[in-house]
């Protein structure tokens, strides 16, 4: 038993999903408020708020900054962020640029962003990974739709169907699912010491469209204290881990009935050498049963309390990353289980 086992040597293997954990790294996570630094000094350059000479040397010293990790370990301890040990490193790092490095900006602008900048690729990655289990899914039903399946409810036999029926109940959310992570708004988070964007004036809203336009966000008032879009962002991960786990529990219980279901590729048992097991069917459901769990951390977060929440905040950062990857993870699983299905449905009709 591990206290995190997305990351862990060896139950990573089973539950982590390495393609998803890369964007959730403290490398990615620096590199992407680095990101941010550097189209904010370039931003604030253009709508004359710092010198253009002041932005070129903030990029620069952005492009090949390399971070002191320990340094931040021990600030972030004490700040309870590791934004302002990260912007005194940049500061040194960007020499005579260095009063205008975090220009107007505070903490939670480059944290909130970052996270933006990471969960806009993850969902694509997604809705890259629900358009091929699709397909899978839908070669499985060229292939053996028409023949006849008993349906089941409530666990007992209920009336014949066909292998299509049941084909359909498994991919009928996949499609609204991919609609909705191609159609997410991923917005700048930038408002300044408590969301007014107080030191910028009136050319506040024009740094702030600069800004969004930099880094390829959605250019919206802050939001610092409104956290409806980690939650939404939340909900559609447990719902889309949710129907892969439904996917994964019937998988099983087919597989257990022993002549609805061709699978290879099952794990092996240490007493039974004759057995295969579903593993990957039944590590949906385990996926699945765990962004459920989850969700309910992330509503709890929603309760930011005035203009900025460090308990709610935190909240966040414990359990969005471990959702994300669980959601990268029953993806992958899936479409593995997937391909592993060499029959449905007994015999021909």
């Amino acid at each position: 038993m591990a206290a995190i086992a997305f990351d862990h040597p060896f139950l990573s293997g089973l539950v982590g999903d390495e393609e998803t954990s890369a964007f959730f790294t403290a490398e990615a996570d620096i590199a992407a408020m680095l990101q941010f630094e550097a189209a904010l000094a370039r931003a604030e350059a253009a709508n004359d708020v710092i010198p253009e000479a002041a932005a070129q040397a903030i990029s620069a010293a952005c492009a090949v900054f390399s971070a002191d990790f320990s340094a931040l370990r021990a600030a972030t301890a004490r700040d309870g962020v590791v934004v302002p040990e990260l912007v005194r490193q940049l500061r040194a790092a960007a020499g005579e640029a260095s009063p205008y490095v975090h220009a107007g900006a505070t903490s939670q602008d480059a944290i909130d962003t970052s996270l933006m900048l990471r969960l806009k690729p993850v969902a694509f990655l997604f809705t890259a990974r629900l358009a091929a289990i699709e397909l899978r899914l839908a070669e499985l039903q060229q292939a053996f739709g028409n023949r006849p399946l008993m349906g089941r409810t409530r666990m007992q036999a209920a009336i014949a169907i066909t292998v299509a029926d049941r084909l359909h109940a498994w991919r009928a959310p996949f499609n609204g699912y991919r609609e909705t992570l191609t159609g997410l708004r991923f917005p700048l988070q930038f408002g300044g010491a408590a969301g007014t964007l107080d030191k910028l004036g009136d050319k506040a809203a024009a740094v702030r469209n600069s800004l969004a336009q930099e880094l390829g966000l959605v250019d919206i008032e802050q939001w610092q204290s409104q956290r409806a879009t980690i939650a939404e962002f939340a909900g559609l991960l447990a719902l889309i881990s949710g129907s892969l786990g439904k996917f994964g529990q019937d998988v099983a219980l087919m597989a257990q009935a022993g002549d609805e279901i061709g699978l290879t590729g099952g794990g092996g048992s240490s007493a039974m050498a004759h057995k295969q097991n579903p593993v990957a069917a039944e590590t949906l459901v385990a996926l699945a049963r765990f962004n459920a769990t989850q969700i309910s951390a992330i509503h709890h977060s929603m309760v930011h309390e005035q203009e900025r929440s460090g308990a709610s905040w935190t909240l966040e950062w414990l359990v969005l990353p471990q959702m994300a990857i669980a959601t990268g993870a029953a993806l992958r699983l899936a479409h593995d289980l997937a391909r592993n299905i060499s029959r449905l449905g007994a015999t021909d009709p």
